[in-house]
């Protein structure tokens, strides 16, 4: 996976990430893009449910434990202490699709937008992160040179975010 082909989302918590990639998977594929995201979670996180038996086999010690139905299917895989993967490794776990949209990874090398929450007291990234392209947001920051997009206006950071990573039918 090329990583012209990832753009990223960043900004503090509660800032409305979730939200705005959400509206742009939905806008992207309905334009006949395949997408596919990666979410950074900062907290521990269970996507099983106790007493079900893909739990009971992680409990027990599995390494990976895959869910398959006819509607999808998962491989959970456990750390077991060891450090989270990094960023290029988790991409090289995706099959290959248009773009890869990216919910958190503040640090990563890759093009990004910087979303600012209108209640949010927490300092800006994009004047520290050269990678930051544009922002989202309520508001127009004075003194900030990169575009600016309305945090609802998804059609149009849509087609900025396929434009930046060349991305055409």
């Amino acid at each position: 996976m090329k990583l012209s082909k990832c753009f990223g989302v960043a900004g503090w918590k509660n800032s409305g990430k979730t939200s705005l990639v959400a509206g742009l998977v939905t806008e992207i594929t309905s334009r006949g893009f395949k997408v596919s995201t990666i979410k950074h979670a900062h907290h521990a996180f269970d996507l099983d449910t106790p007493n079900t038996d893909s739990f009971k086999h992680r409990e027990a010690g599995a390494n990976e434990v895959a869910l398959v139905s006819a509607n999808r299917w998962a491989i959970q895989h456990e750390l077991h202490g060891r450090a989270e993967p990094d960023f290029e490794t988790i991409l090289t776990k995706l099959s290959p699709c248009d773009l890869v949209l990216v919910e958190g990874y503040k640090q990563e090398n890759i093009a990004k937008l910087e979303i600012i929450g209108s209640e949010s007291e927490r300092e800006a990234l994009w004047p520290h992160d050269n990678n930051i392209k544009a922002i989202a947001g309520d508001a127009k920051i004075e003194d900030c040179p990169l575009p600016h997009f309305h945090r609802n206006d998804i059609n149009e950071i849509a087609n900025f975010i396929l434009k930046t990573c060349e991305i055409e039918k």
